[in-house]
């Protein structure tokens, strides 16, 4: 069995029924819109975060509609987001398979990322969700302004650790967080609870970006990208950063001109990698992704004592031990 399939095991019932749930609202009369959703649902990753709210309505109460209705919305614009970045990045692949961009063009995948999120806020709406579209509309906006600041970062190569760190609760914490705070709010947790929720999913969408970010300066990784991309588009992450507060100015500078290339060939790159090892930017980034792992862990110990619970540490020691 998986390590995915044991953090299901206690909602692998509910997990088969959200997969129900939301196929069935994505039935459409347009032939073009079915043919590109039915490629979609064959794309689909681990489903993380839809695991999320499941796990967290389980943790605190009953899985109900209302579970079914924000792990919907959260995979919804989760899926539009990738499909949006997909064009941003002019990506072909993703996750092994070709993107949508890539098989259909910029303007069918864009159209589709708009649909998904509209989908996805409609949704809310019509099933008088109020407080939930508040909740994703934040987290939308809060993407955004993440991706934005990394844009204009990348630029100026001028990023330091709390920018860092900034950037990647915007990007990434925000959204693990609205899952396990739509989670909580399905079965009406108190607002103690939501409040330790939101601060539980925030400590493990900061874990989850840093060891993505780790992946990024292996010579050979799992997750489907090429290594050293995050290099080749001058986003300069944890393990980077910690170094070149450790260097002295001449190397520095050295590192910034090989960075600013708009193109990096393999020595550029391996030449930057050495340069990390050297000042132990990963041992730097690895302690740093394991103090909020242990965050994560004391704050899980704040609520009930269920197999919701047991499987909540499986997805803790999941995100800070998975391979891709």
């Amino acid at each position: 069995m998986s390590d995915l399939s044991k953090i299901k095991k206690p909602i692998e019932v509910e997990f088969k029924e959200f997969q129900t749930f939301f196929k069935s609202l994505m039935r459409s009369d347009i032939k073009l819109l079915n043919i590109v959703i039915k490629y979609l649902l064959r794309q689909k990753g681990k489903q993380l975060r839809p695991i999320l709210v499941l796990l967290t309505a389980k943790l605190l109460g009953e899985i109900n509609k209302s579970t079914y209705i924000g792990a919907t919305m959260i995979e919804l614009m989760h899926t539009a987001t990738l499909v949006h970045d997909d064009v941003v990045d002019n990506a072909n692949k993703r996750r092994g398979m070709f993107s949508i961009n890539a098989l259909w063009k910029n303007k069918i995948a864009v159209l589709m990322g708009d649909y998904l999120l509209s989908k996805g806020l409609l949704i809310s709406v019509e099933n008088k969700e109020f407080d939930f579209l508040q909740e994703i509309s934040q987290t939308v906006k809060q993407m955004s302004e993440g991706e934005l600041l990394q844009i204009e970062k990348s630029r100026k190569l001028d990023i330091n650790e709390n920018i860092y760190y900034e950037i990647i609760k915007k990007k990434t914490a925000v959204l693990l967080s609205a899952c396990t705070v739509l989670g909580a709010k399905s079965v009406k947790a108190t607002t103690q609870q939501i409040n330790l929720a939101r601060e539980l999913g925030e400590n493990l969408g900061m874990a989850f970006q840093i060891k993505d970010d780790l992946f990024d300066i292996q010579k050979i990784n799992n997750t489907g990208k090429p290594s050293g991309n995050d290099l080749q588009e001058k986003k300069i992450t944890l393990p980077l950063i910690y170094s070149l507060q450790n260097a002295n100015d001449k190397q520095k500078k050295q590192i910034l001109k090989l960075i600013g290339k708009s193109k990096k060939n393999k020595d550029d790159i391996d030449k930057i990698y050495k340069f990390i090892s050297e000042k132990k930017g990963v041992e730097y980034a690895t302690k740093v992704m394991n103090n909020y792992i242990d965050k994560a862990f004391k704050i899980l110990n704040d609520f009930p004592d269920n197999t919701a619970k047991d499987s909540y540490k499986l997805l803790i020691n999941y995100i800070s031990e998975r391979k891709k």
